[in-house]
């Protein structure tokens, strides 16, 4: 009989955490911080649970950001030149793991068109060919356009990649849908892999998840950094020191040689960042 009441009551609690909920989206309040707050208030009831929230959360947020928040730089492109041949081109696509590639004059200075990697498997390597028989049209955003309505037009498009241009029409950099979707579902080839037993998980290239609890000292022996100044135990806690405040999902900050981008947070602390090292050159891709 106890069961069946301590049921009833969880249930009208979480009825009623609904109930608030839908009062606050359904008119359109213009306060979204007071729903991304009583979001967190019921993941810590724990009648949402955190990816849960942690998605509305991205939802709601995607349609403050614009392209320029979260696109590729210019300068960290990976592109083909137009006179390449598949010998030159294939190392290149195998190497950055991507499937599509902007294709770039000589002078690298218009975008001729996308090339896709799986349009390079009936070509001969050996023998040169005229890139432009097999590019696809390209599509151009303004800097400016907001990620909401980006995400809208790559569906209606069926387009996975965009190149962004600044005030003047030149070339800034590029974003894909995979991009977008990122800042509401998260990393999408890392944070949901990482195992709970797990602190830091290597991903292609110079990326790497780790969780905001590591320890100091696993953080600076697994990157043979040097972190450890027996301020903090964990490197979440040396990454909240940086910001100067306990920072939100999306929010980056770069800390000696590498770049920490926050994937998981909530009002209290870090649970989950993105790591790029930065150093002997490399850039964040």
């Amino acid at each position: 009989m106890n069961d069946g009441h301590s049921s009833r009551a969880q249930a009208d609690a979480a009825s009623a955490w609904l109930r608030r909920i839908i009062k606050l989206i359904i008119p359109g309040p213009s306060d979204r911080q007071h729903i991304i707050d009583t979001l967190h208030e019921a993941e810590s009831q724990h009648l949402i649970d955190m990816g849960t929230v942690a998605m509305m959360e991205g939802a709601l947020l995607v349609s403050e950001m614009r392209v320029a928040d979260i696109m590729v730089a210019r300068s960290q492109m990976v592109f083909v030149d137009e006179d390449a041949s598949p010998a030159e081109i294939l190392p290149e696509v195998v190497e950055s793991g991507h499937s599509r590639f902007p294709v770039l004059d000589d002078k690298h200075e218009k975008v001729l068109g996308i090339l896709l990697a799986k349009d390079l498997l009936a070509l001969d390597p050996d023998h040169r060919f005229n890139i432009k028989d097999i590019i696809r049209p390209a599509v151009f955003v303004p800097e400016s356009k907001r990620l909401n309505i980006l995400l809208r037009e790559f569906r209606s498009s069926r387009n996975h990649l965009a190149i962004v241009l600044d005030e003047y029409g030149e070339i800034d950099g590029l974003v894909s849908i995979e991009d977008v979707i990122e800042q509401i579902v998260g990393e999408i080839d890392d944070e949901h892999d990482i195992e709970d037993e797990e602190f830091i998980r290597k991903h292609r290239g110079n990326r790497f998840t780790v969780k905001a609890h590591a320890p100091i000292e696993e953080f600076d022996e697994f990157f043979g950094a040097s972190f450890d100044d027996g301020s903090f135990d964990t490197i979440g806690g040396v990454v909240t020191n940086e910001f100067g405040h306990v920072p939100g999902r999306g929010e980056i900050i770069e800390i000696k040689e590498y770049e920490f981008k926050v994937l998981r947070a909530d009002k209290r602390r870090i649970r989950v960042m993105r790591v790029i090292k930065m150093a002997d050159g490399i850039e964040p891709d």
